[in-house]
C-alpha cells in the first residue's frame, strides 16, 4: 500500500495502519528533530507526538494530499508548539561552547569529523526557519513542490528561502572555520 492509500485508511478508521506509517516515518521525523533542536530526549518526544496528532487530526487529510508534505507539516507544528509553550526557542546569538557539548552528546556517526561538527556548529548558528528548510532539503531530501505544501508558499519561493539558507550557513561555515 502507498503512504496515502495507508493515510487513508487510517482517516476511515483502521487505525493499526498508523504503525505501518511510523515505521515509515517515524525515523525520518526523529531525525529531522534531533538535528533541529540536537536533543535526542526532545526528539523523542516530538516525534510521538507527530503520530498522537496524526490519529488525532486524521480527518483532516484529504484524499488528494500527498502524505509526506501533510506529516511534514504536523512535524512543524509539533515543533514550533513545543517551543511556543517553553519558551525556549533558539536565538541568534548562540553560545559556542554549549552547543558543542550539546553535539558531543549526540551520536558519533552525526559528528564524525571536524568538518561536520563545524557544518553542525553553523547550522545552530542558523534562524530556525533557516535551519528547517535546509533539513527538509538537503537532509530530509525532500523536493521542493514537497516543501512548498508544507510551508504553504510557491516552489520558487522554496528556493530562494534554500538558496538564502545556503548563504548565509557558509557565512557561518567560514567563519567558524577560521577559529
Amino acid at each position: 500500500m502507498s503512504e496515502e492509500s495507508l493515510m487513508i485508511a487510517v482517516k476511515n478508521g483502521e487505525l493499526k495502519q498508523a504503525s505501518d506509517l511510523f515505521e515509515l516515518y517515524s525515523k525520518q521525523l526523529y531525525n529531522f528533530f534531533a538535528k533541529i533542536t540536537y536533543d535526542r530526549d526532545v526528539a523523542h518526544d516530538l516525534t510521538q507526538n507527530v503520530f498522537l496528532r496524526l490519529i488525532k487530526f486524521r480527518h483532516t487529510y484529504r484524499d488528494d494530499m500527498r502524505f509526506k508534505p501533510w506529516i511534514y507539516q504536523i512535524a512543524r507544528n509539533v515543533f514550533a508548539d513545543h517551543y511556543r509553550k517553553s519558551k525556549t526557542l533558539k536565538n541568534d546569538n548562540v553560545d559556542i561552547e554549549t552547543v558543542g557539548e550539546t553535539l558531543g552528546d549526540m551520536d558519533d556517526e552525526v559528528v564524525r569529523n571536524e568538518q561536520e561538527r563545524i557544518l553542525y556548529l553553523s547550522m545552530d548558528r542558523l534562524k530556525v526557519e533557516d535551519r528547517e528548510i535546509l533539513l527538509m532539503s538537503k537532509f530530509q531530501k525532500m523536493k521542493y513542490e514537497e516543501i512548498s505544501q508544507v510551508l504553504d508558499t510557491s516552489v520558487s519561493a522554496v528556493k530562494v528561502k534554500v538558496h538564502r539558507a545556503i548563504k548565509r550557513l557558509k557565512e557561518h561555515y567560514f567563519e567558524l572555520e577560521k577559529i
